[in-house]
């Protein structure tokens, strides 16, 4: 299954790498804003350079924010519960 690649704007990404410039841990602000790592770095080492630049011109509203980075927590819940579900299964066939 392929993932639709997502566009950010200036903004978004001016704001992620503020966070990561002002001591933030950049896996945390990754985690939080629903990115991957890299994708942060990147727009870190982009802003430093100077060549920071949005793949379209939307706005993001603090909603749209917040729902990445619950979409983002969601999917990290549903792999620990897939996680706990094989442990116990492989637990569960020992005891007998």
């Amino acid at each position: 299954m392929k993932i639709p690649r997502r566009e950010y704007t200036t903004e978004f990404k001016e704001v992620a790498v503020q966070r990561v410039l002002s001591g933030h841990d950049v896996v945390a602000v990754a985690q939080e804003l629903g990115l991957v790592k890299k994708t942060l770095g990147n727009w870190v080492w982009a802003a430093k350079a100077g060549k920071l630049k949005s793949a379209g011109n939307k706005e993001v509203t603090p909603e749209q924010m917040e729902m990445s980075r619950l979409r983002a927590e969601n999917a990290r819940l549903k792999m620990h519960v897939d996680i706990l579900k094989k442990a116990t299964a492989y637990f569960a066939k020992d005891v007998t």
